[in-house]
């Protein structure tokens, strides 16, 4: 049974940084196109970051380039997001997920496995 936990989300005043862990059981990481969601209250569930199944590509909504870094330790089987530079629009509650194809796709509907999330707080 492959299992998602994130963990790092927190508050923290803008401009300053968190690094996001979602850690994977139960399959190796390098068998996901894996990203990172984000969805604040009233909005959709998005894409912020996403890593193909090679390791070799990444992917990233323009609202987040140059601040934010997805990578992938396949040794901890855990896929990290750096962030940066943080703004109170950054404010939100972060998942992981995983899909079998190796692009990571642009709909949440095409991830099999999810987290639970965890929240991300940016104060002004």
């Amino acid at each position: 049974q492959v299992q998602l936990v994130e963990s790092g989300g927190g508050l923290v005043q803008a401009g300053g940084s968190l690094r996001l862990s979602c850690a994977l059981s139960g399959r190796s990481v390098s068998s996901f196109a894996m990203a990172w969601f984000r969805q604040a209250p009233g909005e959709e569930r998005k894409s912020v970051a996403a890593i193909a199944k090679s390791g070799y590509s990444t992917y990233y909504a323009d609202s987040v380039k140059g601040r934010f870094t997805i990578s992938r330790d396949n040794a901890q089987n855990t896929v990290y997001l750096h962030m940066i530079s943080l703004i109170p629009e950054d404010t939100a509650v972060y998942y992981c997920a995983a899909s079998w194809t190796g692009i990571p796709p642009r709909s949440s509907a095409q991830y099999a496995y999810w987290g639970q999330g965890t929240q991300v707080t940016v104060s002004s």
